[in-house]
């Protein structure tokens, strides 16, 4: 049995190609079908690594008499929100206003004109868990639209008025308050966990953006205790998080969130936004306090995707799934079934060394998980790999030294990962998608940078000429979303957004101008498609699609930031690397047009006050000129990546076209050259620059200053 998401090219749809339903792709066939039979659509997002996705997809959509009602009574509509999230913000806003919450799978029934009356998230068979019954629901929907059709009608019409109002940007408000980042610190340093890390209650999210801005409030108040207390909030979190469960001990990366206040029990699926961003707060912790922990761990994200998430073309899978079969030859996934391990189990890899493990890593004879977070007992008698103590306290405990137990460990998680490579993996959604292409290819770039690692600099190169080659229409100056045996839809504006910040990256670690001109060129089209003229910033869709219902601004930076936030910082730094006034000015318009949000509620865009701390303190130009790349180049360079510097950006003019190609907007860049056959460095500001200096305790002074 199979319907019509058979022919579909996403991963998620084709998990329920042979549901029982008979599915509809969001288009004109499922719009007409409606339309024609006079009956409302039943719409269902989700995505392919999504575990209470594949509940309701087990309970519902493949029973038979579900399925029955659900064809008999509507137009079912199936949609990959990672492939289509303009749909997915505009049902989701309505389903967040109508029931205060959110999430996925999402439900919603809609007008044959795509106007919704009715949603929900996950929807049992039976009554339970506070909500309604699934096929309970279907039938009284069925019936309303039968017997009270204009009442349903006029209330969606209602509502859709009133989320078009509201997602209609007002004029800007102008400057921000100067409070606005003393503001926003008290807000997170109000919510801080100071004995787990981390902000609020649980769960817990690695919310990166949160731990960006912290970092840059640190840097304009290092001096000051609110200063170092902002740093003390980021290094706990990333310590904690790094001791902890939501962490992947043995293969590396981050998991996707933690159920538990202590980062123990994760939802096992490993997203690739959350490996880039997470890489890239690392970074900066590493930068910032040069702890080699922190170097640790980008590395153990930076391997795990280069090993696990990286097509053969160079380009980025997209996530892996919480839920695997247990074992070969059974049916029943279960989350986190590929992860989680029996004590007997650890014993029977690893022999001697596994008392010292175990130990290490809090195993425990009847499982380790807490009840209180595992309340559908799916751990009872596993555990959850995570470090209770610390190297120096085994050590302690077993006599040994530190470096034996470093070794002993290391020699420990290499054979669990080889016995853990023999069991059935979990799903791999394997499409590329454009927006987390680009913030994996900054992270890379970024390592590549600070650790002078070629081959991490060779892996955000090959990735960026993946998304160039098959996701780039030059004809039409168009981005496309995704790639999977083929291109998908065009892309969104934070596609564009995304994948601009990791080309500057990829620019500042290679110091290749293709990068920086392939950036400017996706700007010119995210400023031509997705431009608010009215208002400023960036909307979200070109607003070219008439079944998108509302052109809305992502105002929210969540798990991944708004295209916007992303947006003003690009803008900015490229204004500042091409000496574009216009650039900088166009991130001021996109800043203010968040203003009115920005002053309520600071902290739910903290990467647009990362974007407006760049343009407030104005940008650093870091310039070596020099005849050749040399070993004094790469001393410059060491001397620039070894600092913190949210602040500046760095141009190498080596060859004569990066000093005609950066000149040809500012003459001053031609006048810089090495000096008496030196490499020279010059630091400005707004390219009105201090003398140069050719060697690089001389820049380390200026730095510093």
């Amino acid at each position: 049995m199979s319907n019509r998401l058979a022919n579909s090219k996403s991963p998620y749809l084709l998990q329920h190609a042979h549901n029982p339903v008979n599915w509809f792709e969001w288009g004109d066939e499922a719009f007409a079908e409606a339309r024609g039979e006079d009956k409302p659509i039943f719409l269902s997002v989700g995505y392919s690594t999504c575990h209470w996705c594949h509940v309701m997809a087990h309970e519902s959509f493949e029973d038979q008499d579900t399925a029955a009602v659900m064809n008999r009574e509507f137009v079912n509509i199936k949609i990959d929100r990672e492939e289509r999230p303009d749909i997915d913000r505009v049902y989701m806003t309505f389903v967040q206003a109508t029931t205060g919450h959110g999430g996925w799978p999402m439900s919603v029934w809609l007008t044959p004109e795509l106007k919704p009356f009715f949603g929900g998230t996950y929807f049992p068979p039976e009554d339970r868990y506070g909500h309604p019954a699934f096929r309970r629901v279907l039938q009284q929907l069925a019936n309303a639209w039968k017997e009270e059709r204009e009442k349903i009608i006029a209330h969606g019409e209602h509502i859709m008025s009133a989320l078009r109002e509201a997602s209609t940007a007002a004029e800007p408000t102008g400057q921000l308050p100067p409070a606005v980042f003393q503001e926003a610190y008290e807000q997170f340093a109000g919510s801080f966990d100071s004995r787990e890390g981390g902000f609020g209650r649980a769960p817990k999210f690695p919310r990166p953006v949160t731990l960006n801005f912290l970092t840059r409030f640190y840097a304009r108040h290092k001096h000051e205790d609110a200063g170092e207390y902002a740093l003390e909030m980021v290094l706990l979190t990333l310590r904690k998080m790094g001791a902890g469960g939501i962490h992947d001990h043995l293969g590396g990366g981050f998991h996707r969130y933690s159920v538990d206040a202590f980062w123990h029990v994760p939802h096992f699926e490993k997203m690739l936004y959350d490996q880039a961003q997470l890489a890239n707060a690392y970074l900066d912790a590493f930068q910032i306090t040069g702890e080699h922990e922190f170097a640790a761990i980008v590395r153990d994200i930076l391997d795990y995707v280069r090993r696990d998430m990286t097509s053969p073309g160079g380009g980025f899978f997209s996530a892996e799934d919480a839920d695997s079969v247990p074992e070969y030859g059974t049916t029943a996934h279960a989350e986190g079934a590929f992860y989680v391990w029996t004590k007997r189990q650890i014993q029977d890899v690893l022999s001697s060394d596994a008392d010292l493990f175990c130990f290490h890593f809090g195993i425990e004879e009847n499982g380790n998980a807490p009840a209180d977070a595992d309340p559908h007992g799916e751990f009872t008698g596993k555990n959850i790999l995570i470090q209770r103590h610390s190297v120096d306290e085994t050590a302690k405990h077993f006599g040994k030294t530190p470096d034996e137990v470093r070794a002993s460990l290391l020699y420990s998680r290499e054979k669990l990962l080889q016995a853990r490579s023999l069991r059935p993996r979990p799903h791999l959604d394997d499409k590329v998608i454009a927006a987390w292409n680009g913030l994996m290819i900054s992270a890379f770039a970024r390592a590549a940078r600070v650790f002078g690692d070629g081959s991490y600099l060779e892996t955000a190169a090959r990735a960026a000429e993946f998304v160039r080659a098959k996701l780039w229409d030059a004809s039409r100056k168009i981005l496309a979303r995704t790639f999977r045996e083929g291109q998908g839809g065009d892309a969104f504006a934070d596609d564009y957004a995304f994948v601009i910040c990791g080309l500057l990256d990829l620019y500042e670690a290679s110091f290749d101008l293709r990068w920086l001109k392939f950036a400017r060129e996706l700007q010119q089209s995210l400023d031509s498609s997705f431009w608010d003229e009215r208002a400023g910033g960036y909307f979200s869709v070109t607003g070219n699609d008439a079944s998108v219902l509302l052109r809305m601004k992502d105002d929210n930076d969540s798990a991944e930031p708004a295209a916007s936030s992303v947006a003003a910082l690009n803008l900015a730094r490229l204004g500042a690397m091409l000496n574009d006034p216009e650039m900088i000015e166009r991130a001021r318009k996109t800043i203010a047009a968040f203003a009115l949000q920005l002053s309520r509620f600071p902290t739910a865009l903290p990467q647009m006050l990362v974007a407006h701390d760049f343009v407030e303190n104005g940008a650093t130009q870091i310039v070596i000129a020099a005849d050749r790349r040399d070993e004094s180049v790469e001393e410059f360079l060491r001397e620039i990546t070894s600092r913190f510097l949210p602040h500046a950006v760095t141009l190498l003019l080596v060859k004569h076209e990066a000093r005609e190609f950066f000149g040809n907007k500012n003459e001053a860049v031609l006048a810089m050259r090495a000096i008496d056959s030196k490499p020279a460095a010059y630091v400005c500001r707004d390219f009105t620059c201090q003398a140069p200096v050719t060697r690089a305790e001389e820049l380390r002074h200026l730095l510093s200053s």
